[in-house]
């Protein structure tokens, strides 16, 4: 059903006019839906590392730092998260700093609205690749790590080479789904005006008033897009458990 809708639309494009011009004042938003994944999704990562293992520390001020964090972020719906930085945190944050920039050095610093929506989605999954990181490193038997003290490897020494290696096949199956959401989620970018393929699609049906040729080609770009991650992520976690199903 999936490939007939692909196959459908596909025709459209190619024989219809209305189509065809939507798919045109549309597709170059592309560029910026894949390159804010990108930017997001690899904030993220670090974010999600960071307070994964701080939630794992034995320190009470780290662990409980990085505990308030994740469960204040995921307790807050994407889109005010994304008004609140972007409206209000983002130019209180570089008022402050440009005054000292700007007596320090004679120069401001400006965050375009993209930037400031792409670091609000960074913000928000690395709370959730924050959990993933915690729950990947917590399935590791307690002995591998005895057995990477008892080999004179310090505590940092033993995660790196000993805990982390084997922790990446539980967390990549998950982070693949995470990259999958930050790519959905940057339509939530074209309410600071960012031309990725959601603002895109809604400024041509408001100028064309063609709804259905518009929102259908949007459709379209996503189902694509999240179909061929989909597979690829679906090779990478077959080859990554093959020795567990006794493959060579």
């Amino acid at each position: 059903m999936i490939l007939t809708v692909l196959i459908w639309m596909t025709f459209k494009i190619i024989t219809d006019d209305d189509y065809e011009l939507a798919w045109t004042r549309i597709w170059p938003g592309l560029r910026i839906t894949i390159e804010a994944t990108f930017e997001a999704f690899g904030i993220a990562l670090v974010i999600g590392l960071i307070f994964g293992m701080g939630q794992l520390s034995r320190n009470v001020v780290s662990r409980n730092l990085a505990r308030t964090y994740v469960e204040f972020v995921r307790g807050i719906p994407i889109l005010p998260l994304i008004f609140t930085f972007a409206l209000i945190i983002v130019p209180q944050a570089t008022d402050a700093l440009n005054g000292r920039l700007d007596a320090w050095f004679g120069w401001e610093f400006r965050l375009s609205f993209q930037w400031r929506a792409v670091i609000t989605l960074a913000l928000i999954y690395g709370a959730y690749m924050a959990e993933i990181f915690r729950g990947g490193i917590q399935s590791i038997p307690p002995g591998q790590v005895e057995a990477g003290r008892s080999l004179g490897l310090s505590r940092r020494q033993t995660m790196n080479s000993v805990v982390l290696p084997q922790a990446m096949r539980a967390i990549i199956p998950p982070l693949g789904n995470d990259f999958i959401a930050v790519l959905k989620d940057t339509s939530l970018l074209s309410v600071l005006g960012v031309l990725e393929i959601t603002q895109r699609g809604r400024q041509f049906a408001a100028s064309s008033f063609k709804f259905r040729e518009a929102y259908f080609v949007s459709v379209f770009i996503y189902l694509v897009l999240v179909l061929v991650l989909s597979l690829l992520l679906g090779v990478l976690e077959r080859r990554m458990t093959r020795d567990r199903k006794g493959g060579r």
